[in-house]
């Protein structure tokens, strides 16, 4: 007897109606993501920035984003410690219902062209992804991901006249292609594309591995004393959700050692001119300790607009290539 597997699946996926957290008020509507998807099937590539065989572009098909939510499956799944539930595991994707309405980046690799039974169109190996989310989109579907863990929307209400946000998440690079050139090619889709929508700050969760913060508590107590956001811009984790970072004295942070043993992507973001909120989140389901990381534009050091180029510039040119030039 053979076995119907998508009917077996079906059993295990949430209701259509229960696609996101909703806020009080807030409304989902559907057809405006089925619109959204048609319009992804027709638009061609835009493509930010290209390093060698690498090119970082904006995902303008359900292809790109499943493409994405594969890579992401990867990483976190195969690679890290991320618990997967049926549906998850039996797609190999890493999804939510928020991949409807963010957009996505890809690092893709055009010189490795996996092998597949289609012989065309060839499709380039995505290597790394971002998943980005306005604030306007973001209000019209309930909120950022982001306030699950922390109480942004203070924060978002006292700046709501005079800067834009935008919320950095499910960031990840397959793991033979973790080095400089391949983030700076994300960071360089990302900046192209703050500028062509006019964003003022970014922000989102930035991660360890493990859910014991007592193994981080060097590199935490660093983030805490040493780059905690100023007073106008703090934001703290939910009180049912705090784990607190301060686990040692400022005297005894040996701040080198701290800084070595900081993830790279919270390392990076540091660099710019990034905050961290108060407090750490234990993400059981992701097997993470999740920090917060605030970067308005304004706090980012000038000397990297010399590479990237400054915010007030117009958005830097972007190749756009027919869908059938893609590999």
């Amino acid at each position: 007897m053979r076995l119907n597997v998508r009917r077996i699946a079906s059993k295990f996926r949430p209701a259509r109606s229960a696609r996101l957290p909703l806020a009080q008020g807030a409304a989902y509507h559907p057809s405006r993501s089925k619109a959204r998807s048609f319009m992804m099937r027709r638009t061609p590539a835009k493509v930010y920035g290209q390093i060698g065989t690498l090119e970082v572009r904006l995902a303008r098909s359900r292809g790109d984003v499943r493409r994405a939510q594969r890579l992401r499956y990867r990483v976190f799944y195969e690679e890290m410690s991320a618990i997967p539930d049926a549906t998850t595991m039996l797609n190999r994707r890493d999804e939510d219902p928020y991949d409807a309405i963010c957009d996505h980046l890809l690092v893709v690799d055009r010189g490795a062209v996996p092998k597949t039974r289609q012989r065309w169109p060839r499709r380039a190996r995505a290597v790394g992804t971002y998943r980005v989310l306005r604030q306007d989109i973001a209000e019209r579907h309930g909120g950022f991901y982001t306030q699950s863990e922390y109480d942004i929307a203070p924060l978002i209400a006292r700046k709501r006249e005079t800067h834009k946000f935008m919320e950095l998440g499910r960031s990840c690079v397959l793991k033979p292609y973790r080095n400089r050139r391949t983030v700076e090619l994300l960071w360089q889709g990302i900046w192209t594309y703050v500028r062509e929508h006019g964003v003022d700050v970014m922000l989102g969760c930035a991660s360890f591995a493990g859910t014991d913060p007592n193994e981080h508590k060097m590199a935490l107590s660093f983030l805490h004393h040493f780059a905690s956001a100023p007073d106008e811009w703090q934001v703290r984790a939910h009180d049912h959700l705090y784990r607190d970072m301060n686990l040692l004295p400022a005297e005894e942070v040996d701040q080198r050692a701290a800084l070595k043993a900081l993830p790279p992507l919270i390392k990076g973001y540091l660099r710019l001119g990034a905050y961290v909120g108060d407090g750490a989140v234990v993400d059981q389901q992701f097997g993470t300790t999740d920090v917060l990381i605030i970067l308005p534009v304004e706090a980012i050091d000038s000397r990297y607009f010399d590479h990237f180029g400054a915010p007030n510039q117009s958005a830097a040119s972007v190749a756009m290539r027919p869908r059938s030039e893609m590999i």
